[in-house]
């Protein structure tokens, strides 16, 4: 029970990293870089993907889905992240804490969502590739996608709700830098084993359920990308799947590590190495994957030469360097004939 004359938390005070305050400009600075690399970066692919007439297929609308996704994912937090790095306002009210936290566990539900059907995608373009584009149609596409954000805004309220119901009377202190769950829960004034079971079985169902997915939809790619004949087609199939499971391998690792086990199990001695995986997964896996797409994929990689006009340019130069040539050729020829009537 919480005593009558207790005082009621209205706002939290974000610590964020303790041990970097004198390298706190030096922080700002790379936080910030990678802030704008990674909305400059999922801006670009959201651009690309809807300029380019090539790219308006299914992968590339869950692509650019997932941009989206990222980009709301990381200002959710960056900004907050940014300030506490100045110690310009390391306070956060307690609505806006919550809200901070809503958000973030239903982005990241969404990606969650929206990584098992780039998966799905994948297994029927690859195991069905003749009836691929009748089983996945744009208003197919449509539907998964939405069902995704609709599902991860509903399924992520029973959590919210055992969470709001908590009292919190003091201490004030989020040992994190953003208002996660684990170190929220440790600020309440009651037992929150009901709050911090509600989040365990909610986190652990989403992610390990998405993972199940993606995992048997790779396998079954796997076996028929194995029975293809040349090397150069399994080289071709294995290639539209190779960003996607790198930016899998790299969201799944931490996150599993994170929240598929209780929150009681969350140590003092490993607050600051949970803190640095948390860092992974919301600031720095959000900055690599539009890299990741970029580099491995070669439609992308076209569709941005194309649209920075560096073929066009290249084409111009090779014509003006051709016609150069052809005038060179002409002049020798005039001269030869010259010398021939002389």
């Amino acid at each position: 029970m919480v005593s009558e004359n207790t005082t009621i938390v209205t706002h939290f005070i974000i610590l964020g990293f303790p041990g970097l305050k004198k390298l706190q400009l030096l922080a700002f600075t790379v936080g910030l870089i990678v802030y704008i690399l990674t909305f400059c970066g999922h801006f670009i692919i959201i651009t690309i993907v809807r300029i380019e007439q090539r790219l308006h297929t299914p992968m590339y609308f869950f692509l650019s889905n997932f941009s989206f996704l990222e980009i709301w994912y990381s200002s959710n937090i960056v900004p907050k992240m940014l300030e506490v790095f100045l110690d310009k306002n390391t306070s956060i009210t307690y609505a806006g804490c919550i809200t901070q936290l809503y958000i973030f566990i239903t982005l990241g539900t969404a990606e969650c969502f929206i990584l098992a059907i780039m998966a799905y995608d994948r297994y029927l373009a690859i195991c069905n590739p003749l009836r691929y584009p009748t089983l996945m149609t744009n208003k197919l596409s449509l539907q998964l996608a939405l069902c995704s954000w609709v599902g991860a805004v509903i399924i992520n309220i029973p959590p919210l709700v055992s969470i709001c119901r908590l009292p919190f009377c003091g201490p004030n202190e989020i040992n994190h830098f953003f208002c996660d769950v684990p170190p929220l829960l440790k600020l309440s004034c009651l037992n929150p084993h009901e709050a911090e079971l509600s989040s365990f079985m909610v986190a652990t169902s989403v992610i390990v359920t998405s993972f199940f997915l993606i995992l048997v939809s790779y396998i079954f790619i796997i076996i028929t990308v194995l029975k293809i004949p040349s090397s150069a087609g399994r080289q071709k199939a294995f290639s539209t799947c190779g960003s996607h499971l790198a930016v899998v391998t790299i969201f799944y690792s931490t996150l599993m590590f994170m929240y598929v086990r209780p929150t009681s199990n969350f140590s003092v001695d490993s607050v600051n190495f949970n803190k640095v995986i948390s860092m992974f997964y919301t600031v720095i896996t959000p900055m690599l994957n539009p890299i990741i797409y970029c580099l491995r994929n070669k439609e992308v990689k076209d569709a941005l030469w194309k649209a920075t006009g560096r073929k066009g340019m290249l084409a111009e130069r090779s014509s003006i360097i051709k016609t150069g040539m052809m005038r060179d050729a002409d002049k020798n020829d005039i001269w030869k004939t010259n010398l021939k009537r002389g």
